[in-house]
């Protein structure tokens, strides 16, 4: 797992890596853009609505949302990824703060329409996951969604044979697998969208 200063040096070349990633179709950024563009049209859904990022990196949907007038707010534990993305969204409210803490104090009496996470959360483990998922949802507003877009299998299996057919694999990163996390929460509430061999949505619906 890469800390802060790892995430800094990573910050200026980040999204040319990511593209070159994507584009070869390779883990762990193939399908980067879909799960991006599905993660826009369902927030697209309500407009002006306020959004929370969790790990929001340069801030490449965050900016997307930001410019078409959703209140954006947000979180990144890299300074450089966040100065990068403030040059794009002067008004927005980021905060520098590990996630793996929880929510900043600053954020504590607010409610969101979103709280949306793009690869970011697998530095979790999974009961830290759940955990973080269930004090977000007391962030919500009465109709919102937690909207994460990652590293996701459906099953153990999925996730089992793409660490074979890869060969490569961060065991230190602990990806989602859909089937395990849906026992946490109540029936209905939670769905999965498969959008590559090794990333998926899920969407969880305020619980309380």
């Amino acid at each position: 797992m890469l800390d802060n200063k790892g995430f800094d040096l990573w910050a200026d070349g980040y999204d040319k890596s990511v593209q070159l990633c994507e584009e070869d179709n390779e883990y762990p950024f193939a399908g980067y853009k879909d799960v991006l563009n599905t993660m826009y049209n369902i927030v697209h859904r309500k407009e002006k609505a306020k959004l929370l990022d969790i790990g929001f990196g340069t801030g490449v949907l965050t900016k997307k949302l930001y410019d078409e007038g959703y209140e954006m707010y947000g979180i990144d534990f890299s300074k450089r990824m966040i100065e990068i993305a403030k040059e794009k969204m002067l008004l927005a409210k980021l905060i520098q703060y590990d996630f793996s803490l929880g929510l900043p104090k600053e954020f504590e009496d607010i409610q969101f329409d979103y709280i949306i996470s793009t690869y970011a959360m697998h530095h979790l483990e999974d009961k830290e996951k759940i955990k973080f998922i269930k004090e977000l949802d007391k962030h919500l507003s009465n109709d919102g969604e937690i909207i994460i877009g990652d590293i996701a299998f459906e099953t153990r299996e999925l996730l089992e044979q793409c660490k074979i057919k890869i060969g490569e694999w961060d065991d230190e990163e602990i990806y989602f697998v859909f089937d395990e996390l849906k026992e946490f929460f109540p029936k209905g509430y939670i769905n999965f969208k498969t959008i590559s061999h090794c990333a998926g949505i899920i969407q969880i619906r305020k619980l309380s």
